[in-house]
């Protein structure tokens, strides 16, 4: 009865809307003969002092597109679509069920972001949520239409920061300039540049509202935001935060919101602080912070139990020392006060992770502290941050692997299977030729091309296919620009098999 309603409704729908225009007012329009026709001025451009640096910089900022494999559902939705429903959407939407409404099709779930070039290269900022556990990642840049594929370099958890590259080809990238944001004042006009909403390259305005933010209170020691009014909204992340000379000065990076949409608070992380990290991720791969192996409190107490140890001035206060690291071979205990590091005081906890954390790992500095009222210097080795809270936690550095071979060799391309009669009569598929499509990988040419686990490929470039060998050894033989033509048998929701005809061309990052 619904899918009755369905088709009943929309018929009645295309005949109101083709037949309702044609009659409404037909007989009453009449030629306006006393009108005055409208005249346009000659162009004159109205530009303001935001006009040239949106030329200037727009063209750094990409719009970047993300595809992640959702887990598939091993039991029936409850929502599926009724008997018949499918036929439905066959009809209506040019013979195929629209993507999502197919169970035989690899589900993704897809997200978009911004970024910039920070180098002709083809390498990029963006914000880590952005492309976090991506399969897929994409970059389409200004005044382009089409997506071209891009690898992520590396990421930084802590500051929520992502490094990804393109292969620029024959294009001259323009590179974003970047600023010095300790020379930011609350007050400076900010400028957003990115995709809100998937809407490319769009430019908001607004001032810097303040420094040093952390949001919803969460006190993370490298996530000190400039807030801005300039609206920021999902797909905003990642790309810049501009100063009126051009430059970048902050990653877009989150929102406070009751709706998840603007309400005037937006948050983006200082460029001084997305340089050094973006540094150590092209160096490296990951961020190496330095560390000492104390633990402290950083809270109001710390005020008064300061002055009581003797420190007048702030400091940091021991709680813990953490055994066999830096600060206890060095001598330090618990109950001292760290006041300074390598010539840098240090007033509070902050202070002291934003010095040692920039320290080179194995490097060696001094350090002033306080015990018993009487003034100390140590020498401290600079030890691997992430290495001390692996330690912390009672696990185990691992080796970081160059790659998976595994799970590269199953992104080469999908996994065929032989029919046996077994698997036909399970199947209900009664036709002799076939080979069953067992495995597709998300980012690869086989899902661009539509091709979906439990299809049974028929023939390829019009030849029948005999065996799955024979199949697996085309497809890894496949070169870039070469057409590929499939009839594949596809199971319908009504266990019936019809022919779908699936083609493409083989692009020159084929998977």
């Amino acid at each position: 009865m619904p899918l009755l309603l369905i088709a009943a409704t929309l018929a009645v729908g295309i005949m109101i809307g083709t037949l309702v225009p044609n009659d409404v007012g037909a007989d009453e329009q009449v030629a306006a003969t006393d009108a005055t026709p409208l005249t346009l001025p000659a162009i004159e451009p109205s530009e303001n002092q935001f006009t040239p640096i949106v030329r200037a910089v727009r063209p750094a900022v990409v719009n970047i597109k993300v595809e992640v494999a959702a887990e598939q559902e091993t039991a029936e939705s409850d929502a599926e679509p009724e008997p018949g429903m499918e036929d439905f959407f066959r009809r209506f939407f040019g013979g195929q069920v629209p993507e999502g409404m197919d169970p035989r099709q690899p589900r993704r779930r897809p997200g978009e972001g911004s970024g910039f070039v920070v180098d002709a290269k083809g390498y990029i900022m963006t914000n880590r949520h952005v492309v976090a556990d991506a399969d897929r990642v994409q970059v389409r840049f200004a005044d382009e239409e089409e997506f071209i594929e891009a690898t992520v370099i590396g990421v930084d958890e802590e500051t929520d920061l992502a490094v990804v590259k393109v292969d620029p080809g024959s294009r001259q990238l323009p590179v974003a300039r970047l600023g010095n944001s300790d020379g930011v004042s609350v007050g400076d006009w900010a400028i957003a540049i990115g995709s809100p909403f998937g809407y490319r390259e769009s430019v908001t305005v607004g001032i810097i509202s303040a420094e040093s933010r952390e949001v919803d209170g969460a006190s993370r020691a490298f996530q000190k935001f400039f807030q801005t009014d300039a609206a920021i909204n999902p797909g905003n992340s990642g790309g810049p935060l501009v100063n009126t000379r051009g430059e970048v000065i902050g990653i877009n990076t989150a929102i406070v919101s009751r709706t998840g949409a603007y309400q005037g608070l937006g948050f983006a992380l200082p460029s001084n602080i997305a340089v050094g990290v973006y540094n150590q991720i092209i160096k490296l791969g990951r961020v190496a912070r330095g560390s000492i192996g104390i633990s402290f409190r950083d809270d109001a107490s710390q005020g008064p139990l300061l002055r009581r140890y003797g420190a007048e001035n702030g400091g940091v206060f021991v709680n813990q020392v953490t055994p066999d690291w830096p600060a206890d071979n060095a001598g330090i205990r618990v109950e001292d006060i760290i006041v300074e590091v390598d010539g840098t005081p240090v007033a509070d906890g902050d202070a002291l992770v934003q010095v040692v954390s920039t320290k080179p790992v194995g490097s060696t500095v001094p350090v002033k502290l306080l015990r018993d009222g009487e003034t100390m210097m140590v020498s401290v080795e600079i030890a691997d941050r992430e290495e001390l809270l692996r330690v912390a936690n009672g696990t185990r550095q691992r080796q970081r692997e160059e790659a998976e071979p595994e799970a590269a060799e199953a992104a080469t391309g999908p996994t065929f299977e032989d029919l046996t009669d077994e698997k036909r009569e399970e199947l209900k598929f009664d036709e002799e030729d076939g080979i069953l499509v067992a495995k597709v990988a998300v980012a690869s040419f086989a899902s661009d091309l539509g091709l979906g686990e439990g299809d049974i490929v028929v023939t390829v470039n019009r030849r029948p296919v005999s065996t799955a060998k024979a199949l697996t050894e085309f497809w890894r033989k496949l070169k870039p620009g070469e057409d590929v033509a499939l009839k594949v048998m596809r199971s319908s929701r009504n266990d019936k098999w019809v022919a779908v005809y699936l083609a493409g061309v083989v692009p020159a990052s084929a998977k």
